[in-house]
């Protein structure tokens, strides 16, 4: 955590995983998030995986360090208090739909400089989700061997988007200190994940080859990079995308005249261009296998990190979540209190910032934990008035 956004506060009513992972930079980043639930939770609030208690660890996590305040949304009075907050903040994160009455223009008319980052399924409004997005956009039909496509485990989409609307969320910020206006930013699933294939150069390729990609399983395309098999069973990626990498390799290796003998053959060079090293893939892979078959992982691993070459071990998740690097001894986990009740390495700000101290990851909040006090707080309603709402049923407290 770091107090880099102090001072801002942001309303979110969101669910699932885009939405929420951009309140939860901004939290981390220290804004104040405060995310808005219909009483009872929202449609992801019991979402898997779970803690025994039955409370979703999927949702504790992408919830730390927010404010929680758990509404009626079914009644004009709870959606009256959920747009009053947006007015009186003036910063707005979701994912409800374009329209409704959390619509930009209805929101807007209450403040002018509002700023909505609403992030979308399709552009046009219609419903998707990471892996309706991802089956379209022809990854699965790349990745493994084929000929079936094969959808990769991560959302990888929803967490770029999410991360694109915080981007978006501070984008807007900058401007209205120059202007005073305000923006409504819509961000559509689809179109992260298209506009990534673009950026990647991979629409350009189409257009250039009329054809889809080879499959290549675990073969990096334009580059050298494959799984490999140690003596003692250890498979792991090895990359040489730069000179160093490469020449690191060979000399571990000891490869230097039998590559010598492929480029003489071939009359190339594998010493400066990546390319040429993945065109001539067929020649090298059975080469480096051979060799590194005949290593045991400890040495070859000191080998490599001696001579800067990059590489990493598979592993299971259990495997990574005990590795000392990635968790055990890094910093930007710490243990915070859970609604689970579990204790486990929480994770905070993933950037770090030398110039100031990390703070430990925070917990997220019970629903509704914080709903008295930010009513109170953002829209100055006195005890009394809040306990008739509670009476009333349109807002709840942890």
């Amino acid at each position: 955590m770091y107090p880099l956004l102090s001072g801002l506060k942001v309303i979110e009513a969101s669910s699932f995983v885009a939405s929420p992972t951009a309140g939860l930079y901004l939290a981390q980043m220290g804004a104040e998030v405060i995310r808005v639930d219909q009483i009872g939770g929202g449609p992801d609030f019991k979402r898997w995986p779970k803690a025994s208690n039955g409370s979703s660890l999927y949702w504790e996590n992408l919830n730390r360090a927010k404010k929680s305040v758990a509404l009626n949304l079914g009644t004009p009075d709870g959606r009256e208090l959920l747009k009053a907050l947006v007015a009186a903040t003036g910063q707005f994160v979701t994912n409800f739909p374009v329209d409704g009455f959390l619509a930009h223009e209805t929101l807007s008319a209450k403040r002018a400089d509002l700023i909505t980052v609403r992030i979308m399924g399709l552009a046009d409004g219609g419903p998707a989700l990471d892996y309706t997005v991802n089956s379209a956009v022809g990854f699965p039909d790349l990745t493994g061997p084929g000929p079936e496509p094969i959808n990769h485990v991560l959302p990888a989409w929803d967490l770029l988007t999410g991360a694109y609307a915080a981007f978006a969320m501070l984008a807007a910020l900058r401007h209205r200190d120059t202007t005073g206006r305000g923006k409504e930013v819509r961000i559509p699933l689809s179109d992260v994940a298209i506009g990534t294939v673009a950026n990647l150069g991979m629409l350009a390729e189409i257009f250039s080859t009329g054809a889809n990609r080879e499959r290549l399983g675990n073969t990096v395309y334009g580059a050298f990079g494959r799984d490999f098999v140690t003596a003692d069973n250890i498979r792991l990626m090895i990359m040489a995308i730069t000179p160093r990498q490469w020449t690191g390799l060979v000399n571990v290796l000891g490869i230097s005249g039998e590559v010598a003998v492929i480029e003489s053959a071939h009359r190339v060079s594998f010493a400066r261009d990546e390319g040429v090293r993945f065109q001539h893939r067929d020649a090298l892979f059975p080469l480096v296998e051979s060799k590194v078959s005949g290593w045991i992982y400890e040495d070859l691993k000191s080998a490599f990190d001696a001579n800067g070459c990059c590489y990493g071990p598979y592993q299971s998740m259990k495997q990574a979540v005990h590795d000392p690097v990635l968790v055990g001894n890094n910093p930007m986990f710490s243990c915070a209190e859970n609604p689970s009740g579990m204790v486990y390495p929480a994770a905070g700000t993933i950037a770090s910032i030398p110039q100031l101290e990390r703070q430990a990851a925070r917990s997220a909040p019970l629903l509704g934990q914080h709903s008295d006090e930010v009513l109170a707080e953002v829209l100055g309603l006195s005890s009394g008035a809040i306990a008739a709402l509670h009476d009333k049923g349109i807002i709840a407290q942890a």
